[in-house]
């Protein structure tokens, strides 16, 4: 977990870490996180669950990075004072979802538990890596040049 202070969230966030409504934040610049995203917002059964793409969203990326959660390290879930990032982040997901869609329910049961997530996230990695180098984008959005 990092060290942010969640009682002062970006304001792009607008989000009180006590309302109770936990946040997504991907890279919207891979196709496979967007559209896991979209249908997290749309089709989990997570309630409330909202997502903001960290990619395009500079000031909430920023103040995540600067708290040790790195966008180009995996998603980050904000859930009140709780920040999951990458591996435990997919986990947490994937544990509450009472998925609708195809594709949640084949990755909901596979990555709901921890030590199976942390195993499986690497290859989830890869594919984000090669998804955003075939749309020329660097893996880091904070990278030098970007």
């Amino acid at each position: 977990m990092g060290s942010i202070n969640v009682d002062s969230p970006a304001p792009e966030l607008s989000l009180s870490p006590s309302s109770g409504a936990p946040v997504l934040v991907f890279d919207g610049g891979c196709p496979f996180c967007r559209h896991f995203a979209e249908l997290a917002e749309l089709r989990s059964g997570i309630p409330g669950l909202q997502i903001r793409d960290g990619r395009s969203d500079h000031a909430l990326r920023g103040w995540l990075t600067r708290g040790g959660l790195p966008l180009r390290d995996g998603a980050v879930v904000i859930d009140g004072e709780r920040l999951l990032h990458g591996a435990e982040a997919i986990a947490w997901l994937c544990a509450r979802m009472e998925p609708s869609a195809p594709l949640l329910a084949l990755l909901s049961p596979l990555m709901a538990e921890q030590n199976r997530a942390r195993r499986l996230y690497p290859a989830l990695l890869l594919a984000r890596r090669f998804a955003l180098a075939l749309r020329g984008l660097p893996l880091d959005p904070d990278a030098p040049g970007s």
